[in-house]
């Protein structure tokens, strides 16, 4: 096996390509190389030009994103006035940031899907797999197109401006054209020659047709308008497209208007905490393309190297430190893995349980602020059920159970090494305060990010966050100069856009999702109904509850599951007396083991792309991991003071 040892991410993420991110057709590209036009349709001149115009609208926007809070902060505090409408005009860059970050992810061939199915089809059934489920992709992404204009169409006619002259649907109007982009890259990358393309875009067509005209009904064609579903998803069809197909179809068997998707889309992208999931995210990215990650292993070297597991907590730590910002997203493997895995080997660990802990250790850090699945996770919360929630009460309930979670997985790794293979090093506290100095503006994130949250000196969440990128930028771009701000963040922000684009993109369909079909078709309160007929004991419900959220991180990314499921199991667990602070980290922590669970556990094909190995591998040396952080769920689960107790110690009596 080939391991890198580097201090930037190499290769760079927007060339890692694992099969749930790729669909069939780039994969038949890269072998086949049979159409000349694809080969050379980057060369176009047009082509670089909009893909250049296209990066630098993200780019412009995140950059906004941070600068326009603090400087209305900085405004009002000398001049006593700040920017006009700031606030609304940075939720819009953040749907402008989703809208963007979505296409530029379809343009990549990024865009997240659930199934592997084709990796086991016979290559001559690739091709046919791919046009069916792009056919599909594409028809849902033109309705949802139409929805966002007729969206854009009753704004337009209200006439509602933001400030300084800029009306708001003229924002507004990259719900449509970031679907219509979308649609068009869907075709494109239906298969490798233009006839591939045409029958995917024939088999669209075809369909929307026959909608429009009438031809097919509700009543008759349902059951195989949901068969194509199904199969279309298990083919490789975007995730997005799947939730956004189910809520299409319920609405045309239904006969509501679609525009009503652009709606729920449109409201939880401009939600009020949205723009922290970029901000904070561009915080991880600086740091993870920096050398930040070598400084802080030392700093936990230095602590904990001289102890048996000395090795294993090091990589706990600082996997823990990074997914904190990034969220779970695959950067914590991505960049750390090269680092780490030779670090374990030389340990005497074993490559087999090193591969396992490093990607197990890949989703530590989700329960420990500024979590990104946490800020979603409350505002979903918030957006359903009135709880008195407050995200202070989430990030202060997730740092014991987190803690707990590191304890367990540090007591494993100590019998991964045996007694006689350990070489203890001594510990040197010249080397521990040289390695803190050299990573004190490192160390320092997490108390300007925390520091600026609960010290009440900044309004907003948002700012908070702001001003946590803003300090990570220029630690890395001014003070260490590791990110050259021409050739380097340029780049690392276009790959942050991407992941945040293609994150944001599936919370929007999802919440169209939930409250276009969930909430309309009654699912909740028919779920409270049949549970409180058939479960009486509040132990039996969590037990079942971890089953549930075990089942559904196997087939759901994080962030998918909260914005769909939270709706329906909050008012459940608020029904059996379960306090709402436990029950948020309960379902945290349980999804948290979705990203070690086949089918789609997504640190499970990350570690597979970055160190080469098959994927079943990667799952087999993961499965002690997992069995560990599901015991420690578990704890999580029947200790509910493990939750509550800081919550309720510090910001005083139950929400």
């Amino acid at each position: 096996m080939r391991v890198e040892t580097v201090g930037k991410l190499s290769p760079p993420l927007s060339d890692f390509k694992v099969p749930i991110y790729v669909s069939p057709s780039d994969r038949m590209s890269e072998n086949m190389n049979t159409d000349s036009v694809a080969q050379g349709w980057h060369a176009n001149p047009v082509i670089r030009v909009m893909r250049s115009l296209e990066n630098g609208v993200l780019i412009l926007s995140l950059m906004l994103l941070i600068l326009l809070p603090l400087l209305e902060r900085i405004l009002r505090a000398s001049f006593g006035t700040g920017i006009q409408a700031e606030s609304e005009f940075v939720l819009h860059f953040a749907l402008i940031i989703g809208m963007v970050g979505g296409a530029i992810a379809a343009r990549e061939n990024r865009l997240l899907g659930i199934s592997t199915l084709t990796q086991f089809l016979p290559d001559q059934w690739k091709l046919a797999a791919s046009i069916l489920a792009h056919g599909w992709a594409t028809l849902v992404t033109c309705l949802l197109a139409l929805a966002g204009w007729e969206f854009v169409l009753d704004e337009r006619g209200a006439g509602n401006m933001i400030a300084y002259g800029v009306a708001r649907w003229w924002i507004q109007m990259v719900l449509p054209a970031g679907f219509g982009l979308m649609a068009l890259r869907l075709v494109w990358k239906a298969g490798p020659t233009w006839w591939a393309r045409f029958l995917s875009l024939a088999f669209a067509f075809a369909l929307g047709l026959l909608l429009k005209k009438g031809v097919i009904t509700p009543q008759s064609w349902m059951p195989a308008a949901l068969i194509m579903l199904v199969a279309a998803t298990l083919l490789g069809a975007p995730l997005y497209t799947a939730l956004g197909g189910a809520t299409l179809l319920y609405l045309w068997k239904e006969d509501f208007p679609i525009s009503g998707m652009a709606t729920s889309h449109y409201s939880l992208s401009t939600e009020a905490l949205i723009p922290t999931i970029p901000l904070f995210t561009l915080a991880g990215y600086f740091m993870a393309e920096s050398q930040a990650s070598r400084r802080l292993m030392r700093v936990f070297q230095a602590m904990v190297g001289q102890f048996r597991a000395g090795p294993a907590l090091v990589t706990l730590l600082v996997c823990a430190f990074f997914t904190a910002f990034t969220g779970g997203s695959g950067v914590t493997i991505l960049a750390l893995g090269p680092l780490l895995l030779p670090i374990l080997v030389a340990a005497k660990y074993g490559e087999k349980p090193s591969l396992g802990l490093i990607t197990g250790a890949g989703a530590l850090g989700i329960l420990f602020p500024p979590s990104l699945p946490i800020i979603l996770y409350f505002i979903v919360a918030n957006a359903n059920v009135q709880t008195g929630l407050r995200l202070e009460h989430l990030f202060l309930g997730g740092l014991v159970p987190g803690m707990l979670m590191l304890f367990i997985l540090g007591l494993y790794t100590r019998r991964l090494i045996p007694k006689d293979k350990f070489a203890p090093k001594p510990f040197l506290l010249s080397e521990l305060l040289s390695a803190l100095w050299e990573a004190k503006w490192e160390l320092f994130i997490p108390v300007v990010a925390l520091g600026a949250l609960f010290s009440g000196w900044f309004s907003t969440p948002v700012a908070a966050a702001a001003l946590t990128a803003f300090y990570a930028l220029f630690v890395e771009v001014v003070i260490h100069r590791e990110l050259h701000p021409w050739k380097d963040l340029p780049r690392v922000m276009c790959e942050c856009g991407l992941l945040v684009g293609g994150v944001l993109l599936i919370l929007g369909v999802a919440m169209s999702f939930t409250k276009d079909f969930l909430i309309f078709a009654m699912v909740p309160d028919m779920a409270i109904e049949w549970v409180s007929a058939h479960v009486e004991s509040k132990y039996v419900f969590l037990l079942a509850l971890n089953v549930f959220l075990l089942l559904a991180g196997c087939l759901m990314d994080i962030y998918s599951a909260i914005v769909v499921l939270v709706p329906l199991l909050l008012p459940l667990g608020l029904e059996f007396g379960i306090d709402p602070i436990h029950l948020g980290i309960i379902f945290l922590a349980n999804l948290e083991l979705g990203y070690l669970t086949p089918p789609v556990g997504l640190n499970l094909f990350l570690a597979a792309y970055r160190f080469e190995k098959p994927v079943l591998e990667v799952a087999r040396a993961s499965l002690p991991v997992l069995l560990v952080l599901t015991l420690s769920v578990l704890l999580i689960t029947y200790l509910p003071f493990l939750t509550t107790l800081l919550p309720y110690w510090i910001l005083g009596g139950a929400p």
